[in-house]
């Protein structure tokens, strides 16, 4: 099972977050980017990842690409999807957390 900190550090590896890409630091008058465009942009990801990987398979199946592709293409779908359902557990959890709280 992947833990929160392993999903946060292949998210990070994956480009997306970068130092200010979420919000303004220090006061600066640049917009960032906000969660729901954060989770629309993960998700885009992880959906390219599984269509590329998907498309591998098809080549291999084929016979026009290599297996070591193959295998390297599913596993980052797999690495994409697993980050993916950390990410909903962390945020189920914090609803759920949120729900708990007293008025």
């Amino acid at each position: 099972m992947i833990t929160a900190l392993a999903a946060a550090k292949a998210y990070a590896s994956q480009g997306a977050m970068g130092v200010g890409s979420i919000g303004s630091i220090g006061g600066s008058e640049k917009k960032g980017m906000d969660f729901g465009d954060m989770l629309k942009s993960a998700m885009e990801g992880a959906a390219k990842t599984s269509k590329v990987a998907e498309t591998k398979i098809a080549d291999q199946v084929a016979g026009k690409a290599e297996l070591v592709d193959v295998v390297t293409a599913i596993s980052s779908a797999e690495a994409s999807l697993e980050t993916v359902m950390a990410v909903r557990d962390q945020v189920i959890s914090a609803y759920q957390e949120i729900m708990r709280m007293p008025i």
